[in-house]
C-alpha cells in the first residue's frame, strides 16, 4: 500500500478510536466506532483478507442499526 494512504487510513482510525473513548453521547460514540472500522478495513484489504473485508462491510453497518435502536429504545 502507498505510505500516504497508510498514513492517512491509521489516522482516522486513530481519530475513531479517539473519539470513542473521549464521546459520552451514545449517538456520537457509535458514529466514531464507524469511522473506526472505515479506518482498518483498508489494511484488512491489505493483507489479503478480502473475504473478512466483505464481511466487516456487511455486518457493521446492520450491527450499527441495531444498536442505535436499542440506544434510542434504552434513551425512551
Amino acid at each position: 500500500m502507498i505510505v500516504a494512504l497508510q498514513v492517512a487510513f491509521g489516522l482516522v482510525a486513530l481519530l475513531g478510536a479517539a473519539s470513542t473513548a473521549l464521546i459520552r453521547d451514545s449517538y456520537g460514540k457509535v458514529i466514531s466506532l464507524g469511522v473506526l472500522v472505515a479506518g482498518i478495513l483498508p489494511f484488512i484489504v491489505d493483507r489479503g483478507y478480502v473475504d473478512v473485508a466483505i464481511t466487516v462491510s456487511l455486518i457493521a453497518p446492520i450491527a450499527t442499526i441495531f444498536i442505535l435502536m436499542a440506544v434510542r429504545r434504552a434513551e425512551a
